[in-house]
């Protein structure tokens, strides 16, 4: 059967009905394209077969063609083909199929020469999109079309199978388009109603508050600093071991003053052999006696730098002051570093004195006042907060380890409410619920503090941050 040839009446309502079945059964309007463009062949035996949607901001786009899926190249073939669509569009209202002849048409003269180039004689346009009152005619979207390139006009019988097939085609495009949510905007009272309840919510008070990072540390510590300059021979202790007053903490490298001190004894074994061998020769020679003098001078003189060297060598052995924890990194760290007099090596803290030490980053500071709340919460402990109050603010921001410009607090843990079985609150005293909240806490742990302020509006807590920024970028 030759291109131009039609299937017999007979066969026509078969194909007919076929192709209404695979229409009903697409799941999506990329199927229904697909099957507009390529199954109708053996019923129409066009050319070439396209699908035409309209999208968003007036445009319309190549769905489909036949032999394809769906066009992805930008060619001057789909270009001409969007263009020739959006002319239909503009210059005929197309409610039903209808066959249009080139003849019969006045296209413009690029859209002439592309149909010349590129399409028959005849073209049969099957809109897809809804007609009638429900097509705005000012917006593409609301359009689709099927269009077949046939060699001549089919046949009348033809035709009326035709239009029921289009019927169908249009019912399950309209059918699979995609749902779209219907926004109800409020009530004019209702908005107005909810904008009076927003603005009023920004004067509600609330606590300002900011979070910094928080560390354990001692309200009562010593720095234990290096006596002489040398070398760090050997840590005594551990880190973070407690220790009592008297014990060895570390000790200085010894072998360049002991080397010293050997030499200067000999030097003064030599001067005092030297004052006894004057004092012989003194008896016979009576201009000796100047020489007992100045040897006497020069045995002092090694005598007094002995006694300063061996004063150095005990002070080598440094030791604790009083008793506490020796908080330092690693022994790693400083065994055979050299040390300059008075660089620190370690603190000596006492742990029944625990605080908290907060660098609060100079961007989110705030007015804060002595005995402000603080809440601590700890890495090891992050469901129990732990209560204190602000004693100490530095009045300058300085770097952090970070980087970051911050503002060092202090805060003195509040005393832990002690209670029994019954969850009743036992008064045992200041010092009792002091020791229980020291030993919830140990030295150097690490975690979040939440620092509370003076009360603001709403208002003013949400945008403090924003209105900085303004401020700092336009300079108003």
């Amino acid at each position: 059967m030759s291109a131009s040839e039609h299937p017999r009446p007979a066969s026509l309502a078969s194909l007919s009905l076929a192709l209404r079945d695979r229409a009903l059964d697409a799941e999506s309007r990329t199927t229904l394209a697909f099957s507009i463009a390529n199954d109708p062949y053996p019923l129409l035996r066009f050319r070439q077969a396209l699908v035409v949607e309209g999208r968003a901001r007036g445009a319309l786009r190549l769905r489909c063609v036949s032999g394809l899926a769906t066009p992805t190249e930008r060619t001057p073939f789909v270009n001409w083909v969007e263009r020739l669509s959006a002319w239909l569009l503009d210059q005929h209202d197309i409610d039903g199929p209808r066959l249009l002849l080139r003849d019969q048409l006045e296209l413009p003269e690029d859209l002439a020469e592309g149909w010349a180039q590129w399409w028959p004689e005849v073209l049969w346009l099957v809109p897809l999109g809804p007609g009638g009152a429900d097509v705005d005619r000012k917006s593409s979207s609301d359009h689709a079309w099927a269009l077949f390139l046939l060699e001549q006009p089919p046949p009348q019988a033809l035709r009326q199978q035709l239009g029921g097939l289009a019927a169908t085609w249009r019912y399950c495009w309209q059918a699979l388009a995609p749902r779209r949510r219907a926004w109800q905007l409020p009530r004019r009272r209702l908005g107005w109603l909810l904008l009076v309840a927003v603005i009023a919510a920004m004067f509600l008070p609330v606590r300002q508050s900011a979070l910094a990072p928080a560390e354990i540390v001692s309200l009562d510590s010593a720095a234990i600093t290096s006596p002489l300059d040398g070398v760090v021979a050997e840590m005594l202790v551990e880190p973070n071991s407690r220790v009592e007053a008297g014990t060895p903490l570390f000790r200085l490298d010894r072998s360049e003053l002991e080397g010293r001190a050997g030499v200067l004894r000999r030097q003064l074994e030599v001067a005092s052999a030297e004052l006894d061998a004057a004092g012989n020769l003194a008896f016979d020679d009576r201009s000796r006696l100047a020489d007992i003098s100045r040897l006497r001078r020069q045995q002092a003189q090694r005598q007094a730098e002995l006694e300063a060297l061996e004063a150095r060598l005990e002070r080598t052995l440094v030791t604790a002051p009083t008793a506490g924890v020796a908080v330092y990194s690693d022994p790693d760290d400083w065994e055979g570093r050299p040390v300059a007099t008075g660089e620190r090596i370690l603190r000596l803290a006492d742990p029944d004195q625990p605080a908290v030490e907060i660098q609060l980053a100079a961007a989110d500071a705030i007015t804060l006042a002595p005995g402000a709340e603080v809440k601590v919460f700890l890495s090891a402990r992050p469901l129990e907060p732990i209560g204190a109050r602000l004693t100490q603010t530095s009045y300058e921001a300085s770097t952090d380890a970070d980087g970051v410009a911050a503002y060092r607090l202090l805060a003195e843990l509040a005393p832990t409410e002690v209670k029994d079985s019954a969850g009743q609150s036992l008064d045992q005293g200041t010092d009792t619920q002091t020791d229980s909240t020291a030993n919830q806490v140990r030295l150097g742990l690490h975690g979040t503090a939440k620092v509370y302020g003076e009360e603001v509006s709403l208002g003013y807590y949400l945008l403090r941050r924003p209105l900085s920024a303004l401020r700092a970028w336009t300079g108003w």
